[in-house]
């Protein structure tokens, strides 16, 4: 069995545990570093009535394609190492070409996939991620997104508890080279008296829940794990536990659901036909439970080490059909 990951060449340790948990369990894999085609890895498609030839080439070896058995949709940065001194009109037909190439070829594999890529696009609306889960009887936090300044101070109005402002898509900022990621904040009554920017830009808004606890719930297959962390024991990190996510590293704990709240995110996974899924949750100190989002293709690896959960060893199982599969 012979699991092809698509990645990219600076993506972090979950490549190596799951890498490492196919060999345990008798797999092999393959890297695809998805930034370094066309500038340094090839790729070979040849079709025909009687042969097909399907070859990727990298320092690493070179792999059949038709032996490929499962594939792990991780990261995607198709033609990152064409030179930006590239004329852009070049530069944009490279790109388009390399991704149209990479995208075709394994669309023609004849294997399993987590996720397939277009189950992972409609699982990534955070909109229809809240109306569904909504309607599968999972608590979710009153939401608005406009770019209408009196929509949201009617909003903010009729939210006893405040508001915060987050975004929609991945966002972040360079200021001296450093990436600034945006996170959720806190919206001040100074922000209202001010909402012109939302003619540039839409924005989410959500009524302010109070936290007990975050928690991160991990769904592979039908595995569920769960890791919780006090975030209000940080100032820096009351609003988003990312903001001082590094110092908290070793604070995370294992969790254990309540059932109901375990079979509902079983049922969302089932509605978007996802293997894979990291959650985000928030338990109030009522005790209730309140859906934020699900991010398909979401990050995991610093819950290998703290609090220890086997994810990447479930991750290998799927792929190896050796576990239960959504297909």
């Amino acid at each position: 069995m012979t699991v092809l990951i698509i990645t990219k060449s600076d993506d972090n340790e979950s490549i190596e545990f799951v890498a490492n948990a196919i060999k345990r369990k008798g797999g092999s894999s393959f890297r695809f570093d998805t930034d370094r085609f066309p500038t340094e890895l090839r790729l070979i498609a040849e079709y025909g009535p009687s042969e097909e030839k399907l070859r990727l080439i990298s320092e690493a070896g070179e792999l059949d394609l038709r032996d490929v058995t499962a594939i792990w949709h991780r990261r995607l940065r198709i033609g990152g190492g064409i030179p930006p001194t590239l004329d852009p009109q070049l530069r944009n037909a490279s790109i388009g070409e390399a991704i149209a190439t990479v995208k075709g070829i394994v669309a023609s594999l004849k294997a399993f996939r987590m996720d397939p890529e277009p189950n992972i696009r409609r699982a990534d609306n955070k909109q229809l991620q809240l109306q569904v889960a909504n309607e599968l009887g999972l608590e979710t936090p009153r939401t608005l997104i406009t770019n209408d300044a009196d929509a949201v101070r009617s909003f903010a109005r009729s939210c006893e508890g405040g508001i915060v402002t987050k975004m929609l898509s991945s966002f972040a900022v360079y200021e001296d080279g450093r990436e600034r990621v945006v996170f959720t904040n806190p919206v001040t009554l100074e922000d209202l008296d001010d909402l012109s920017g939302l003619k540039l830009c839409p924005m989410t808004f959500q009524e302010r829940i109070p936290k007990a606890l975050e928690l991160r719930v991990t769904v592979v297959g039908d595995r569920v794990f769960a890791a919780a962390i006090d975030s209000q024991a940080s100032r820096a990190a009351q609003h988003d536990w990312r903001k001082d996510g590094v110092a908290l590293l070793e604070a995370w704990s294992r969790y254990e659901l309540p059932a109901e709240v375990e079979a509902g995110l079983l049922r969302l996974m089932n509605h978007f036909m996802l293997n894979y899924g990291a959650v985000d949750l928030i338990l109030t100190p009522e005790g209730r439970y309140v859906f934020l989002e699900i991010n398909p293709v979401g990050e995991f690896f610093w819950l290998e080490s703290c609090p220890g959960l086997p994810i990447s060893a479930a991750i290998a199982d799927v792929l190896l059909g050796k576990a239960f599969r959504r297909e």
